[in-house]
């Protein structure tokens, strides 16, 4: 090897985009350098509690979805108009192409060769099939998938992880990325030279500063991330490129915790839930919306009821319930929910009689297979018959509202990975020597993000940036 190959892989972040883009790269023969500002690995993969998209993976064939040849067009709905807009001009239709063929290997590179159980497969809202995986034990899938890959990694001499240290700079020279000066725990600036993986995550914990310049609507609406600045001025003092930065998800379902309702950080209630039968109740006890549309529909149609101010935090409360075969299929969520008190378990006949009414009439137009008139098709794993027969059965309960969640928007990048900046011209061209993927990132998604995509999107790219990466290493 020459001494310019030795210079590692120096991959920012470690979540799973970072994590995958390590695995990558060390795969490909680099030494890899991790930077994270956290004091553990994992960002907020590590937290994702549905799962992870695959069409046509075997777990699916186990289920009898012999199949699956809508997940690019499923994934496309979801990102509605902004999927034809060409200004930046981002490949959206080959990002992805790139996502949804890739899924089943990288389901099957996650449960073969990292040995992480995927086999549990859900229809999420916006699916046309069940392909979001997760396993059957208690590990929820994003902390079972990090770990797994975390104990890989350190396991490789040639991985090197170093948290508590915040990249400061990326290192140019003759309009090349060359590096990144950082410091770490002890204050000192060090500088490291190698090519660069960026995979920080995005911005919707970067309450005043993006999400208010590019959001200011979205003030007072409680979130699932942690407070944080975003990074991405890094990348604008490189001049790259950014595409759809208003795009911004609203989770429907984030729990609002009885011990502290006016929460502006709150757990997510995971889409699984509904994917496995549960339901949304408004505050008169009604269902109003089908709960597997896409998560903007969902978001939209709960936003369309009255809301609260509680301590600053505007939301809106509505019941997500959950039967006993709901409760079943989900019992991994289900315990931990209980656990923190977000969820409680009660008979039928001690709910309201409203909401007794709403369950008695979902529960008939499940077991007579009829239509429903919100447009569900899918019931997941509803099983509780109506009228009396149901009256001291146990459902399970929480309060949930719209959460910010998730940011769409990002840098403008390429089929691989590669970080792009606008010429005069207007067209996009590679940015030297980085590399991006995760969150972090813009184009794929458009309006709205497939629930079980993020974790997708993080292993495909990030190994596609690793592999990259480590490529370059030839040409310096």
């Amino acid at each position: 090897m020459t001494t310019a190959s030795r210079k590692p892989v120096i991959v920012v972040g470690s979540g799973l985009a970072g994590l995958s883009a390590a695995h990558g790269a060390l795969k490909a023969g680099a030494q890899v350098h991790m930077l994270d500002r956290a004091p553990k690995p994992g960002g907020n993969s590590i937290k994702a509690s549905s799962g992870i998209n695959g069409a046509g993976t075997r777990f699916q064939k186990a289920l009898g979805i012999t199949k699956d040849d809508s997940f690019y067009s499923d994934t496309v709905r979801s990102a509605g108009a902004r999927f034809t807009e060409t200004s930046p001009p981002v490949d959206r239709k080959t990002l992805v192409e790139i996502l949804t063929s890739h899924s089943e290997s990288a389901v099957n590179w996650l449960a073969d060769e990292l040995k992480v159980d995927l086999s549990v497969v859900a229809q999420l809202g916006g699916h046309s099939v069940a392909r979001t995986h997760r396993g059957g034990g208690k590990l929820p899938p994003g902390a079972a998938i990090v770990s797994a890959l975390v104990d890989e990694l350190k396991a490789n001499s040639n991985f090197t992880l170093e948290n508590l240290a915040e990249v400061d700079e990326l290192l140019t020279s003759e309009d090349k990325v060359k590096g990144v000066r950082y410091h770490a725990e002890d204050g000192k600036p060090r500088e490291l030279e190698g090519p660069v993986v960026f995979a920080v995550g995005g911005f919707a914990g970067d309450a005043h500063g993006l999400l208010a310049k590019y959001r200011p609507d979205l003030a007072g609406i409680p979130s699932t991330n942690e407070a944080r600045p975003a990074s991405h001025g890094l990348l604008t003092a490189i001049g790259a490129a950014f595409v759809d930065m208003d795009s911004v998800q609203i989770h429907p379902t984030g729990f609002v915790d009885p011990k502290d309702p006016g929460a502006a950080y709150k757990f997510l209630a995971a889409e699984a839930l509904r994917g496995e039968g549960g339901i949304l109740l408004s505050g008169t006890g009604e269902r109003f919306v089908n709960e597997l549309e896409t998560r903007d529909v969902v978001s939209a149609a709960i936003m369309a009821l009255p809301h609260s101010i509680v301590d600053k935090t505007r939301q809106w409360e509505v019941t997500l319930l959950l039967d006993p075969g709901a409760c079943e299929a989900a019992g991994s969520h289900i315990g931990f929910y209980l656990w923190k008190g977000l969820v409680q378990k009660k008979k039928v006949r001690d709910l309201s009689p409203e909401v007794i009414a709403s369950v008695d009439k979902y529960a008939t137009m499940v077991s007579e297979h009829g239509a429903d008139p919100l447009g569900r098709k899918a019931f997941g794993h509803w099983k509780l018959p109506p009228g009396e027969a149901n009256r001291d059965e146990e459902v399970c309960v929480g309060t949930v509202t719209p959460v910010v969640h998730f940011t769409m928007g990002g840098v403008a990048f390429d089929s691989q990975s590669r970080v792009l900046r606008s010429t005069n011209g207007g067209s996009l061209t590679p940015i030297s020597g980085i590399w991006a993927a995760g969150e972090v990132t813009g184009g794929i998604h458009g309006a709205n993000r497939l629930g079980g995509s993020s974790l997708l999107e993080c292993a495909v790219f990030g190994r596609i940036a690793g592999a990259e990466a480590a490529k370059s290493l030839g040409d310096v």
